[in-house]
């Protein structure tokens, strides 16, 4: 099976290397308000039943179908992250995505609390996600 690799550079925190398979989704590229989230929310249950991590690159979501990836870019520093549907939310009027702390942080919103941001769903159902710093190279082939 072939196998596609999606860098997403994410300043000189970390770079997530994403193999990718099938079309999954054709939904459009947004623009809204994101928040984020994190020690007060660490280790309670998701929506999705797994545990919030904050240190992880995923996302709270009213509209997209848990499990979905996202593109999100931030326009103010130029940075874009990969984040996972993980959890129901934000409950908050106008907000669009809560994102962990470790998203915010490497988009650079997390000073800000609030920020407009651009969502790309993918539209690929990725097989496998790992994440390593800058000084570690990627155990992740293709073929």
């Amino acid at each position: 099976m072939k196998f596609l690799i999606l860098t997403a550079l994410m300043g000189l925190l970390s770079v997530p290397s994403v193999a990718v398979s099938k079309l999954n989704l054709g939904l459009p590229t947004t623009t809204g308000l994101a928040s984020w989230y994190g020690r007060r929310e660490q280790g309670r249950r998701t929506a999705s039943g797994s545990r919030f991590d904050r240190n992880a690159y995923t996302c709270a979501s009213r509209t997209y179908p848990m499990g979905t990836y996202l593109t999100v870019f931030y326009p103010r520093t130029g940075v874009s992250v990969v984040v996972k549907v993980t959890d129901r939310g934000p409950w908050v009027k106008g907000r669009v995505l809560d994102l962990s702390e470790r998203s915010a942080r490497s988009l650079g919103l997390a000073p800000y609390g609030v920020a407009t941001v651009v969502i790309t769903p993918l539209r690929f159902k990725l097989k496998e996600i790992t994440w390593h710093t800058n000084t570690q190279t990627s155990n992740t082939k293709t073929g």
